[in-house]
C-alpha cells in the first residue's frame, strides 16, 4: 500500500468514526439525504480524497479546483460549468449557514472579492476541494474557512421532507408565469448583440433570459452556452412553460454549437429576442426555431 493510499483510507476511517460519535450527523452522507443525489455527490467527492491536484485537470486521476465539482456532478448525470467564475453564478444562492451536502462553496484567499478556490460541502461541517497548495484533493473543516467564505450555490434542490421550510417556495408554475410576465414587459425592446447585462434598453438573447429570470429570483450565467450547462436536461417533446431552449446557428448547420436561447412560453410559442423585432413572441412548434434546437433545460 502506498503512502497516499494509506492517508486516504485513514481519512475515511476518521470520518466514519466521527459520524458514529456524533449520532450519524457527520461524514460521507448526512442521514436526511440518504439515497438522494445530494448524498451521491457527497459520496463521490469523498471518494476522490487523495487524488492529485493539477491545474484545469478534469479527472479521474487529477483535478483542478472547479473541475472537481464538474466531474462529481457529471457522475450523477448533471452537467455544470467548468470554471470557478461560471460555477459561482450557477444554481441558487444559499447563505453560509444554510449549506447542505452537495452545495458548492466558494472562498477567496483574501476573504473578499472573486473566489479563488472552491469545494463541495459534504455535511458535518466538512467540505472537499482540490488544493493547489497541498497538491491533492483534501478534506477540510468548513467553519475554519469562514473568514475566506465568499459564497455558496445549490445545484440540487432536494430537501428533507420531514422539515418545514420557514418560507415555502412558490409553485413552479407560478414562477414560470412570473418569468413570462417579466419578459412581456420588455416586448419590442431593441436587440443588440453583446448588450450589457446592466441595461434594459437593449438585449441580446442571453442577456434577456438572464434579466427576466433574475427578476424572478433565479440567477443564470451571462451567455447562452454557459446557461445551457445549468438546470435539468429535458426532452424537446416534454417542454414546460419557463424551460430554456438552446439553438444552433441554422437548421442545416453541421455544428451543434449553441448560438441562441429562448424561453418556452407554452402553447407552442417561445419568448426571445433577435434581429429587427427585438423582444418578441415567435411560433415554435413545427418551425425552423424548433428544428434548430440542440438541447432544452429546466431551471425552475
Amino acid at each position: 500500500m502506498t503512502k497516499r493510499d494509506w492517508v486516504m483510507k485513514s481519512t475515511v476511517a476518521v470520518m466514519l468514526s466521527t459520524s458514529l460519535l456524533m449520532g450519524g450527523q457527520v461524514g460521507v452522507v448526512a442521514a436526511k439525504t440518504q439515497d438522494s443525489k445530494q448524498s451521491e455527490v457527497a459520496n463521490i467527492a469523498t471518494s476522490l480524497i487523495g487524488k492529485d491536484y493539477q491545474y484545469k485537470a478534469k479527472g479521474p486521476k487529477q483535478f483542478g479546483s472547479a473541475e472537481l465539482a464538474t466531474y462529481t456532478y457529471k457522475q450523477v448525470g448533471i452537467s455544470i460549468g467548468s470554471t470557478i467564475s461560471s460555477l459561482c453564478k450557477t444554481g441558487t444562492k444559499v447563505s453560509e449557514k444554510s449549506v447542505e451536502p452537495g452545495d458548492l462553496v466558494f472562498f477567496a484567499s483574501s476573504g473578499s472579492g472573486s473566489p479563488t478556490f472552491m469545494g463541495i460541502y459534504i455535511g458535518g461541517d466538512q467540505f472537499v476541494y482540490s488544493s493547489q497548495g497541498e497538491d491533492e484533493v483534501v478534506l477540510k473543516t468548513y467553519s475554519e474557512y469562514s473568514d475566506k467564505f465568499v459564497g455558496a450555490r445549490r445545484i440540487l434542490e432536494e430537501t428533507d421532507s420531514s422539515e418545514t421550510p420557514s418560507k415555502p417556495e412558490p409553485p413552479v408554475s407560478n414562477i414560470a408565469d412570473q418569468v413570462i410576465k417579466n419578459g412581456e414587459k420588455y416586448l419590442g425592446t431593441k436587440y443588440k448583440y453583446g448588450s450589457s447585462s446592466s441595461t434594459t434598453n437593449t438585449f441580446d438573447c442571453s442577456s434577456f433570459t438572464q434579466r427576466v429570470f433574475k427578476e424572478a429570483g433565479i440567477t443564470l450565467p451571462r451567455d447562452s452556452r454557459q446557461q445551457s450547462t445549468v438546470g435539468k436536461t429535458v426532452s424537446k417533446n416534454d417542454l414546460q412553460k419557463g424551460d430554456l431552449v438552446f439553438m444552433k446557428a441554422s437548421v442545416n448547420s453541421s455544428s451543434d454549437r449553441i448560438t441562441h436561447v429562448a424561453i418556452y412560453a407554452g402553447n407552442g410559442k417561445i419568448l426571445h429576442t433577435y434581429g429587427s423585432p427585438g423582444v418578441t413572441y415567435s411560433k415554435y412548434d413545427g418551425t425552423n426555431w424548433e428544428k434548430r434546437v440542440v438541447k432544452a433545460k429546466r431551471v425552475l
